[in-house]
């Protein structure tokens, strides 16, 4: 669509030099998780784990209905214990969704869920560890636990949780068909804005997070203090403090206000909400002559800049 020579951008341009060509916003937030993590190598690891894990418990009915019942018992003897709160619309039944590749709200809901449900999944893997006869199973099931039983992993599952939050009501709005221009347009700078916010408080708020977590499900702290070595690197010694604050924290937050920016380029938003002031609904109440005459800037050839007499 968007070819530089042979695309329908480029016959387009052709015929009008002044043609703007807008991807479809609600792909492009799609694709953004995408970029991501191909371009972070711990989000990229993490993904694929998430995958492995979800395609692993949910490989036959069997598996299916075991991890169901271990949620349903653990349900109930949390509500037993009054360790979970009761109420319309909680505790239903629930399984591990599969993330797809250009499906960004299917990877949030398969962290929640998997955060949710981490002792049923965890239980799962265990019994396809212990019951299976094929060794490669085994040794698969054996790596997916150690991962799950890993501080880098379960710090990569909040953050991306967290991130993928933030965009999640945009990723609705946007996918709307009757959605109001400058509401979305709104709704991407509030996004931007959050990302920005979270880049400058976010590293405390998501340390607790995962600590507690790892308390909670038995899995060993670090010492952000501690050396290790650079992943990728030999004999490069770093701290865990700059290893997961510098290179994970700050460059996947960095990376999505990048992909936000480049997707959502200042261009093209101020072009549709100059165009929204045309919209007729309500009677045109989104009307603005300061907007009209700046639309009329993007199309010189179209519009004289000298008053033309009656």
């Amino acid at each position: 669509m968007r070819g530089e020579f042979n695309g329908l951008k480029a016959l387009i341009l052709e015929e009008n030099p002044y043609a703007m060509y807008i991807h479809c916003f609600s792909h492009q937030l799609q694709l953004i998780v995408v970029a991501v993590a191909k371009s972070n190598m711990a989000v990229k690891d993490f993904f694929s784990y998430v995958s492995m894990i979800v395609n692993t418990t949910g490989a036959s009915c069997k598996r299916k209905d075991q991890l169901r019942q271990l949620e349903h018992e653990r349900l109930v003897k949390e509500l037993n214990d009054e360790v979970r709160m009761t109420g319309r619309g909680l505790n239903q039944e629930t399984s591990l969704a599969r993330p797809g590749d250009t499906r960004w709200g299917s990877h949030y809901f398969t962290l929640l869920r998997l955060c949710a449900m981490w002792p049923s999944v965890e239980k799962v893997l265990e019994n396809i560890r212990d019951d299976t006869t094929s060794s490669e199973v085994r040794s698969t099931t054996r790596g997916l636990l150690g991962k799950m039983n890993n501080y880098e992993f379960v710090f990569v599952m909040h953050l991306m949780k967290y991130l993928l939050g933030m965009t999640n009501e945009l990723s609705f709005a946007l996918q709307i068909k009757d959605q109001n221009i400058v509401q979305a347009m709104s709704l991407i700078d509030t996004v931007k804005a959050q990302l920005h916010d979270f880049r400058n408080t976010g590293w405390e708020i998501v340390c607790d997070e995962v600590n507690s977590f790892c308390e909670v499900n038995a899995i060993s702290l670090i010492d952000m203090e501690d050396t290790i070595t650079r992943p990728g690197y030999k004999r490069q010694s770093i701290t865990n403090d700059h290893y997961y604050r510098v290179e994970i924290f700050t460059e996947v937050v960095d990376l999505i206000i990048q992909e936000m920016n480049n997707r959502f380029s200042e261009a093209s938003t101020n072009l549709l909400r100059c165009m929204a002031c045309l919209d007729p609904r309500n009677s045109f109440s989104q009307f603005d002559i300061n907007q009209l005459m700046r639309f009329t800037t993007w199309y010189p050839e179209d519009f004289s800049t000298g008053r033309v007499d009656e």
